[in-house]
């Protein structure tokens, strides 16, 4: 089985290296080249008939949101508005910890308060409390519809490119030290920055062989402060499969073969716009007190799907 995998991963390294896109930069658009008619067309044809990202420069720049969100005008709007938070003592909110027991896979703590107070959680920023608005169940349509038009519920040309309706649109507000985790969706994603920046850093599914993956028993954190948390067992979840490197601080010496990997690193500003294909591992970092929303249109479970799980298994 070690030779398949082996003889597998080298065929694979060796086409991939050959791709025009694995070898240059993530290619950048003007919002201008989303306004022409025939855009829906080219952006399936270009973009995701061939799995590649395209970060799209001002392409949310017409979403009243980029003007108008902002502290003060969440608390005109939201100030007495109960929502749900993660806190947790790292920022690493669904992601790895080490303990004197292990390494394990830990849950935020959900806690809910008023948008006042999560605002003022944000501006006094307190050592070992990081907070951050992460809800991925369409939080912006299920929990801010006061706010939802200054976004809308759908990118309209992704709409059209795609034959159908987001099935989530999420809100992110955070933190600066709250760190979105390498993984992967099975979703084609439409990312937009409304405020502050984002940084990205990307890794193609192609290069799923080089990418150590890990299984990890599912623990939660509980009872969050400045100078304690827990971390306890969470029965509800299962074990959970997840990136095992940190792509900030990779450890070549454990795993030599993420020298392998392709990553794509980059700043997404105020207004801009990204389309992150499906099942692309992704790393976010963010300025603080950000504001992003993302529309998730479910993937093409076709034959690319098909053998990409075939390669999962494998490796």
């Amino acid at each position: 089985m070690d030779i398949i995998k082996n003889r597998i991963t080298s065929v694979l390294h060796e086409e991939t290296e050959d791709l025009i896109h694995y070898i240059c930069a993530i290619s950048e658009l003007s919002y201008e080249e989303t306004e022409k008619p025939n855009w829906p067309l080219k952006f399936y044809r270009e973009y995701v008939s061939k799995n590649v990202p395209v970060i799209i420069r001002g392409g949310a720049r017409l979403m009243p949101a980029v003007q108008k969100w902002s502290s003060d005008y969440f608390r005109t709007k939201l100030s007495d508005k109960s929502v749900t938070v993660a806190l947790t003592p790292n920022g690493y909110a669904d992601g790895l910890n080490k303990s004197e027991t292990g390494v394990f896979f830990v849950l935020p703590e959900e806690k809910e308060v008023k948008f006042d107070e999560f605002l003022t959680i944000l501006d006094q920023k307190q050592d070992n409390l990081i907070a951050y608005i992460q809800r991925q169940n369409s939080n912006l349509t299920q929990d801010f519809l006061e706010i939802v038009d200054d976004v809308g519920m759908e990118i309209h040309w992704a709409s059209a490119a795609f034959d159908k309706k987001p099935d989530a649109v999420n809100f992110w507000m955070g933190d600066q030290r709250a760190i979105t985790s390498m993984h992967k969706d099975p979703y084609e994603n439409i990312y937009c920055v409304i405020d502050g920046y984002k940084d990205f850093i990307l890794i193609p599914p192609t290069d799923l062989p080089f990418v150590p993956t890990q299984t990890y028993q599912v623990k939660r954190y509980e009872n969050v402060t400045t100078n304690r948390y827990e971390m306890v067992n969470d029965d509800s979840v299962t074990d959970v499969k997840w990136v095992a490197i940190d792509p900030l601080n990779p450890d070549y010496d454990k795993y030599p073969e993420f020298k392998k990997a392709h990553l794509y690193k980059f700043r997404l500003n105020k207004g801009d716009m990204l389309y992150l294909p499906s099942l692309w591992f992704h790393h976010l970092q963010q300025s603080h007190k950000c504001i992003a929303v993302n529309y998730w249109y479910d993937m093409e479970f076709d034959i690319k799907y098909c053998y990409y799980k075939m390669l999962e298994s494998i490796c």
